[in-house]
């Protein structure tokens, strides 16, 4: 049962494609008339939007709210409605998004070996090779789609890396990738497809690496699971899954709107070149915290479901209603940040949610860093005359719930 509670006539329209476009303005109004808001979603779905800096911290941290869909109190979960399209009918559920402890303890200690400051750090050489390489692929042209040319290619191929999957392969992981993050923009089932694909490949590729383990990702978590940890084939295969999806397109996103938003601003631009030249970390690290604030990756935070009566901010939710954390809304809360709706690269304080919250955070959010550091750097230092190459008010904006992406970034500069 879905508590009522009472929306204002002059609420703003929410999932157009103007919204999508720039849904701060409606964020904006939400967060002052209508913090914790029922609203129907494209899917039908109905689910509540919160929408503040505090009461998102809260909820995201809330052992009340639930990952498992099988909370949820409509049948419509059962399709796949609330959850990445594809992944019920190809046994890939049991992931990390969609658990909770203790199981979700026992499996995020076993990948997260491979996120730790040492690791990423390792790591670095190959993600500036990856990033020169794509560089030196189009900088000849004088003009590039960073998306499609960059932004996109450089996280499929460094999470490939991370998880074992032979070089030989990674453009047909491409491929499934490009397909599942098209959405409405594909063919019809496309993405439905491209997950089973994922799901034979990581089938078969899950048992050479049983034959013949390596130093990756994939064969320790076979090696985790042979020495006692209990990880069944359905497990490791969804984790693999959501570790290629959601270790992709949150970079490709952090990359796309970072260039976008910088490209923008040219006062800020010439100091993110400048610290890049001068080797500035600090200044750097603390651009990559303001980008992922001011116009993030994730939109809103994946699904969560409350497993018994609760209130946030006051408004009552009711067992098994779908909660939805609207991490874009709560980083430009004015109540936490100054001037939030200014992009601001030497903000130093600057606690974000944009990678989440408790024990959801981001498994992967070094690695994003350190691929939005070294790709931004690289792409500046590289193009001094870096240029947006169309209307801001032609781009598009892939549709989606939980992400915030553009389709393509069209660029021009000086050929090399």
């Amino acid at each position: 049962m879905v508590t009522e509670s009472p929306t204002p006539t002059d609420a703003p329209e929410l999932f157009s494609w103007e919204f999508a476009g720039d849904p701060y303005p409606a964020y904006a109004w939400l967060r002052e008339h209508a913090p914790v808001h029922r609203t129907t979603l494209p899917s039908g779905i109905d689910a509540w939007l919160v929408t503040r800096y505090a009461d998102a911290r809260q909820a995201l941290a809330d052992q009340r709210l639930s990952k498992n869909a099988a909370h949820h109190d409509e049948p419509s979960h059962a399709k796949g409605k609330t959850g990445i399209p594809g992944e019920r009918k190809a046994e890939l559920t049991t992931h990390l998004l969609n658990i909770d402890p203790p199981d979700h303890t026992r499996l995020r200690r076993l990948v997260s070996k491979a996120f730790t400051p040492r690791r990423v750090a390792e790591f670095a050489p190959r993600v500036q090779q990856l990033t020169d390489d794509l560089i030196d692929a189009f900088a000849a042209k004088g003009e590039a789609d960073l998306i499609h040319d960059f932004a996109f290619p450089l996280p499929i191929y460094a999470i490939c890396d991370l998880l074992g999957v032979p070089r030989e392969d990674q453009d047909d992981f491409r491929d499934w990738a490009g397909m599942m993050i098209r959405h409405g923009g594909g063919p019809r089932g496309g993405v439905g497809r491209a997950v089973k694909r994922i799901r034979a490949y990581l089938a078969d590729l899950i048992h050479r690496k049983r034959e013949s383990p390596g130093d990756d990702l994939i064969s320790g978590l076979i090696r985790a699971s042979d020495h006692g940890e209990h990880l069944t084939e359905n497990e490791a295969a969804a984790m693999c899954f959501v570790l290629l999806l959601a270790g992709f397109e949150t970079t490709v996103n952090l990359i796309g709107n970072g260039t976008y938003a910088l490209l923008r601003d040219q006062e800020q631009m010439t100091s993110f070149r400048r610290a890049a030249a001068e080797g500035d970390t600090s200044y750097l690290d603390a651009a990559v915290e303001e980008l992922l604030r001011y116009d993030g990756p994730v939109e809103v935070a994946t699904w969560r479901f409350a497993t018994q009566p609760l209130e946030i901010a006051g408004q009552p939710i009711g067992k098994g209603e779908p909660v939805l954390v609207v991490l874009a809304a709560a980083n430009r809360d004015p109540a936490r940040f100054d001037h939030p709706d200014v992009l601001d690269l030497g903000r130093r304080t600057n606690p974000h949610l944009g990678y989440g919250h408790g024990i959801h955070y981001c498994l992967g959010a070094p690695l994003a860093r350190l691929e939005a550091r070294v790709a931004l750097g690289s792409l500046l230092s590289r193009f001094p005359g870096l240029e947006l190459a169309a209307d801001p008010a032609e781009l598009r904006w892939r549709g989606g719930l939980i992400m915030r992406g553009l389709r393509s970034l069209p660029v021009s500069f000086t050929p090399q």
